[in-house]
């Protein structure tokens, strides 16, 4: 099912028609609206009225998170205070937290990009939406719940934590479709297995997990133990929240919304536009949103576009799976090291588990990178020998890919903190 046709399925040549349009309103908007967005064209020697074409968008100067909290709290916001009608905000860990404002009409947009993403994993008025993203703040929740209800799916709201409790709810209320990172239906499995359910056995069939990176490797693992087919959504609250881009049923890259985001990849360092298929940091400009229309929003995000027509009947751009973020990319002795890249070999590893914290300090003058990593619980009671021969072959694994040194320490399953939300896969202490 296509949520929405006339949108999902336009030509090219009338996506760019349309983007261009909406991207010159827009442009003269900020302009016009946002003393901070004058002063960023003024610098960048651009006015609005040079907006001719769809190629001009890179004459465009950036936005960065810094400068959400440069305008803290609603200094980006083109729209007076008696228009917004919703507030989110980040969680402020780094710093100023980013907030975002919402017209009733954004609420709207926001419902309807939701609503394609669920439709993309096959969603109708059919179906029972488990919905385990946090409420609150954090756009996550919300987002899906307006998506399912604009399909006129019935949606459970869980929100996060008391996983038994949520298990048992899969089963009773007859759940079709999971919403919730990753991590967390890694979680919800694990839970399950030491209940001894098969959650094979539930109504569950689709999940569409996100907000974090994760791999191929840990979507079989979670479509294995859940027996769902597990989808990529992709979005961050800045833009608008869930619901920017989301995977189809076909599992070939994210459709993004483009009718809405117009997406860019660029060279995280020299701002340079690279072509389709190239990875770098992908970028965001979103030309329809009223409270808070961004201009080339730097995600931090590590990924590609390509533009070939899917077999889902789709025309819109596609991006790649989140690999990595510009921010959390790790340097240790002079080796760029991503965290998806680690937990990529040890789902390739026989008796790992896809629970693990990387941690890296500083011994003198040379970076010292530690993993712990969770293991089937059966080969603590096997010979020293085998788990010596497991941690090596990690190690030597992890060196093979990633050409830097690690030490590897095996812990029992459930050692780690889980996390009912974002996992937390990395404490770099050289920053502390």
């Amino acid at each position: 099912m296509i949520w929405n046709p006339q949108a999902e399925c336009m030509s090219r040549k009338e996506l760019e028609k349309l983007q261009l349009e909406r991207l010159q309103a827009m442009c003269h908007r900020v302009y016009e609206k946002v003393p901070a967005y004058k002063k960023k064209f003024e610098d960048a020697g651009v006015h609005p009225d040079a907006i001719k074409s769809l190629s001009d968008l890179r004459r465009l100067p950036f936005t960065t998170k810094a400068d959400l909290r440069d305008n803290y709290p609603f200094g980006l916001f083109a729209e007076p205070m008696e228009r917004i009608v919703r507030i989110h905000s980040s969680s402020g860990t780094t710093g100023k937290p980013t907030v975002v404002g919402y017209t009733r009409n954004d609420v709207e947009l926001w419902a309807e990009t939701m609503a394609r993403a669920l439709a993309l994993g096959g969603g109708t008025q059919d179906d029972i939406v488990h919905n385990a993203y946090g409420y609150g703040l954090f756009t996550g929740g919300l987002g899906i719940h307006y998506g399912a209800e604009k399909i006129g799916a019935a949606v459970i709201p869980m929100s996060g934590g008391n996983t038994k409790r949520q298990v048992m709810v899969i089963q009773d209320f007859g759940s079709t479709i999971l919403t919730c990172t990753p991590s967390y239906a890694l979680c919800i499995a694990e839970v399950a297995e030491e209940q001894g359910i098969d959650l094979g056995k539930t109504q569950l069939r689709v999940g569409i997990l996100g907000a974090e990176p994760w791999t191929d490797n840990m979507r079989s693992q979670i479509e294995r133990r859940t027996k769902i087919t597990a989808l990529d959504i992709y979005g961050l609250s800045e833009v608008i929240g869930p619901g920017v881009a989301s995977e189809c049923l076909e599992k070939c890259g994210l459709h993004v919304c483009e009718d809405h985001f117009i997406p860019e990849i660029i060279h995280p360092k020299t701002g340079e536009v690279l072509p389709p298929g190239e990875k770098g940091e992908l970028v965001f400009t979103c030309i329809t949103k009223e409270a808070l229309p961004l201009v080339r929003y730097r995600t931090g995000d590590i990924s590609s576009l390509t533009y070939e027509p899917c077999a889902c009947g789709r025309t819109s751009a596609r991006m790649e799976r989140i690999t990595g973020r510009t921010d959390d990319m790790l340097i240790i002795r002079g080796i760029n090291v991503f965290p998806s890249q680690i937990e990529s070999v040890l789902m390739n590893i026989e008796g790992a588990h896809p629970h693990y914290l990387i941690t890296v300090d500083r011994k003198g003058a040379l970076d010292e990178l530690e993993i712990q990593v969770e293991i089937e619980e059966q080969l603590f009671s096997d010979e020293v020998k085998l788990l010596e021969d497991l941690r090596k072959k990690i190690a030597d694994e992890i060196k093979s890919v990633l050409g830097v040194s690690a030490v590897i320490k095996l812990v029992e399953p459930k050692t780690l903190e889980r996390s009912m939300g974002k996992a937390k896969r990395v404490i770099d202490k050289r920053t502390l």
